[in-house]
């Protein structure tokens, strides 16, 4: 099993912390976002990790990692930001956002889940949002579900619609990854700045907007229920409340 961070983007809602410094090392109770993630990962059994760099490479660095270069990624999105990595679409694979701190347990309980498409959905996620001024819950990547498979997902949803979030973490299987190749390689033949799903192109793309074409193909994806355990750092509010520290 293989893990890849997509940590391509500029961060923009984290600056000034993020004028000189990538969004992933900014340290989390002293720690780097990073290297929160790496450890998690590492004590799963998961020695093969590749990072998709954007903003500021250079400055990315992580010992014992595989490096993919986004050098567009001030013109695209999650999605196609993740395909920079498909060299490592060869075996089973855990894919992580970079701004999100997740407890050792949720990537122990992920490897271990079936189904081809395996999403970490928090169905305690509202409580998260309380007092999150600057990041309101109509900005979570929402989730409705039924007996465990995903039916609609994306910002989008109402809250009042969903029953998790999407937490930024996911497993795919080789046969999922196949599909989920071969699927986006067909919509990329419209071109990537035609309209997709919600997005206003592929090229602007979140994986939400993959995840619901895979669904409206008829692919089942299932979610991974948790409560908690994890937190995301998109806007200085975050970084305070997650217990971040000034390095």
């Amino acid at each position: 099993m293989k893990a890849v961070i997509i940590a391509a983007g500029e961060s923009r809602r984290l600056r000034p912390l993020t004028d000189d410094r990538p969004k992933c090392t900014l340290e989390i109770n002293g720690k780097p976002i990073i290297q929160h993630q790496l450890d998690a990962l590492r004590g799963a059994g998961i020695r093969e990790i590749s990072i998709i760099k954007g903003h500021m490479a250079e400055k990315r660095d992580a010992p014992g990692t595989k490096t993919y270069l986004n050098e567009d990624y001030r013109n695209n999105n999650v999605l196609v930001s993740l395909f920079h990595a498909k060299p490592e679409f060869d075996d089973e694979l855990i894919v992580s956002y970079s701004d999100i701190v997740y407890e050792p347990w949720i990537v122990e309980g992920l490897v271990a889940a079936e189904g081809e498409f395996s999403l970490v959905a928090d169905l305690a996620w509202e409580a998260a949002y309380e007092g999150r001024t600057e990041h309101p819950v109509e900005q979570a990547e929402k989730i409705e579900s039924r007996d465990g498979i995903v039916r609609r997902i994306g910002k989008h949803l109402k809250p009042e619609d969903a029953d998790s979030e999407f937490i930024g973490m996911c497993k795919i299987r080789r046969a999922g990854l196949e599909i989920l190749t071969k699927t986006f390689h067909e919509v990329e033949q419209r071109g990537l700045d035609e309209p997709f799903q919600h997005a206003p192109s592929l090229r602007k793309a979140y994986l939400t907007d993959m995840f619901q074409e895979l669904v409206d193909r008829g692919h089942e994806l299932r979610v991974f229920p948790i409560r908690g355990g994890w937190v995301e750092i998109d806007t200085y509010q975050d970084f305070e409340r997650a217990g971040g520290t000034h390095g």
